[in-house]
């Protein structure tokens, strides 16, 4: 048996032709001519990390830490499968693979390969980056503009599509099939970190989308509101379309490698996707300060196993990124872990059989959310300051880092979960993380009705609908051994009636009064103005700073500008983003 797992990044599904999008992609039209296309395939956790751990797990990482690496008493698919003689193999471009707060996955196969120069990747050193051309880094705050630097160095040495680090993924994956398939018991597992941001690609691609604007090239959307015109909006979207057309030429090699061999005959074939993106729906750019819509969480699916031999079907059964594990442990005959939450997608595929009424999706920290297929509902924390909120590991890291020292210092030892096969882990209070970019409070929570708005354009008010909701979403909460306080921060208990849903809306609607959550008004003292960004940064020191930083600058109009320069200046990196995220969210509230 062997198996072959082609995973992309940030992935739209609508855009696909499989699901009626309009992208020049004749690879994945052949793809899905070839397979068995999911049409309710779900995300898990967020964003690139958190859904990695799911894959190798099979269980939800959102509701105990966020970004993180494999803890100790994590079950890995691909090391389980090496434990049982299988030779698992990882080929990825996906640099958080080797970075802090990532970086135990590949140690669990068999043999990897790591592909250099995707978005910051600190791979070619050059002294003085800083003074590369940098016009294309206008738009991004200050915590965004060294990576960006970096990806700038990054490109020059990339200046033929033979050279682009995707290209040399899908080289080093078909030469790993080249090289192997004779041979039975393995597990390619080839991880393209396109098309996530930024969308490079070459003239040959972005030539096929022409659009009417004219002005300076950009293909790294920041996260935040899409409020440009519709002609600069259109020009982004094309440029990820370009990357996608990309995408499609590589994925037809990996489709001719199926035919010239007839892999078909006994190799199983995955290809999925992390998450989506937004790009311009709903008015965002990319993910993460805004509510989990479709266009993020709803995923393009295709299987082929071979056991059936089944091609060119659809399935609507609801399956997601934690089944994916589970799938491949029954393809190799190998027992699934009682910890293990995810179902082997075998029924579904057989017979469209289905495995889940309901699944759970979401960030750590921020909105829980659940569908049924029929509706999503987002649910918000019930407190503008999102707490409680603590992260349970053994291995503290962050995004890119190791985690802060003074993060520590106060962390207490929890008692064992039902899945850390009786360790006790850290718990780390995770208030002060809580920054505008992630706090989902001002959202509220969403209730839509996917049959009637499939854009999720209109909020639904159904308390019989959103109550069984609740009711479900705390059963699979309960059953992936969720803190207590995550009911808490959510506003949850098991005695719920509509009564107190309908309560705990009004109370929502009510604090989102000017005189209890003001939005930024330029003409109030400089510490009014920074009194939300202070509660939500949870720093108490921050009005006060503002207003030495404006006394000693002589400052006498207080605008954006001042403010983006005291954040630049004064703050670090994570509160400068917050700052900043803060400020286009009120802006955009307005």
């Amino acid at each position: 048996m062997r198996a072959i797992m082609l995973m992309f990044d940030s992935l739209k599904r609508d855009w696909l032709p499989p699901y009626g999008g309009d992208i020049i992609a004749p690879g994945f039209t052949r793809l899905a001519e070839h397979t068995v296309c999911f049409d309710n395939f779900y995300i898990g956790s967020m964003p690139c990390m958190p859904a990695r751990r799911e894959l190798h797990t099979g269980r939800h990482n959102f509701l105990h830490e966020g970004w993180s690496p494999l803890e100790p008493f994590d079950d890995s698919v691909p090391e389980l499968l090496k434990q049982a003689g299988v030779h698992t193999h990882l080929v990825s471009d996906h640099h958080h693979y080797w970075r802090d707060g990532g970086g135990n996955y590949h140690g669990r196969y068999s043999t990897y390969e790591h592909i250099r120069g995707q978005e910051g990747d600190f791979w070619r050193g050059k002294v003085n980056a800083e003074l590369v051309n940098t016009a294309m880094s206008e738009d991004l705050p200050a915590p965004f503009r060294g990576m960006f630097i970096q990806d700038t160095v990054n490109r020059a040495a990339m200046p033929t599509e033979a050279e682009h680090c995707q290209t040399l993924c899908y080289d080093a994956g078909i030469r790993f099939i080249e090289e192997n398939r004779e041979a039975d018991n393995w597990f390619l597992n080839i991880e393209c970190f396109d098309p996530h941001e930024p969308f490079f690609t070459y003239e040959q691609y972005r030539e096929q989308y022409p659009g009417k604007y004219r002005g300076r090239h950009v293909d790294w959307p920041q996260p935040g509101t899409a409020d440009q015109d519709e002609d600069y909006i259109a020009y982004v979207q094309n440029q990820y379309k370009a990357l996608v057309t990309q995408i499609d030429g590589n994925l037809g090699r990996l489709l001719d490698l199926f035919d010239a061999y007839n892999l078909w005959e006994d190799t199983l074939l995955i290809v999925n996707t992390d998450h989506g993106l937004l790009l311009g729906e709903h008015d965002w750019w990319s993910k993460g300060a805004m509510p989990t819509y479709n266009e993020i969480a709803r995923l393009p699916f295709f299987i082929w196993d071979p056991r059936f031999g089944l091609k060119g079907e659809r399935r609507q059964s609801l399956a997601q990124n934690i089944d994916v594990a589970a799938t491949l442990l029954e393809f190799f005959g190998r027992p699934i872990p009682p910890d293990m939450e995810g179902r082997p997608l075998r029924a579904v595929v057989e017979n469209d059989t289905p495995i889940h009424d309901c699944i759970l999706y979401g960030y750590f920290g921020g909105t829980t959310n659940i569908t049924d297929g029929r509706y999503t509902y987002l649910r918000g924390p019930v407190s503008p300051d999102n707490a409680p909120l603590y992260e349970y590991t053994l291995l503290p890291a962050r995004m890119g880092s190791r985690a802060d020292v003074k993060e520590l210092r106060d962390l207490e030892l929890r008692e064992p979960f039902a899945f850390t096969k009786g360790c006790k882990t850290l718990k780390i209070d995770m208030s002060a993380h809580n920054s505008p970019f992630s706090n989902m409070y001002r959202y509220g929570s969403r209730l839509y009705d996917l049959a009637s708005d499939p854009g999720q354009k209109e909020p639904l008010e159904d308390t019989a609908a959103e109550l069984r909701l609740v009711r479900r979403m705390m059963e699979l909460m309960r059953r992936n051994d969720a803190p207590p306080e995550q009911y808490e921060r959510l506003g949850l208990w098991p005695e719920m009636t509509g009564e107190d849903l309908a309560a705990q809306r009004l109370r929502f609607r009510e604090s989102l009064r000017p005189d209890v959550l003001p939005h930024l008004d330029w003409q109030l003292p400089a510490a009014n103005q920074f009194k939300t960004l202070a509660a939500l940064l949870h720093d108490p020191a921050l009005p006060a700073a503002f207003e030495r930083y404006v006394k000693d600058r002589g400052i006498a109009t207080i605008g954006p500008d001042e403010v983006f320069a005291f954040a630049r200046e004064t703050l670090t990196p994570e509160q400068a983003g917050g700052v900043m995220m803060m400020l286009r969210l009120s802006e955009r509230l307005d």
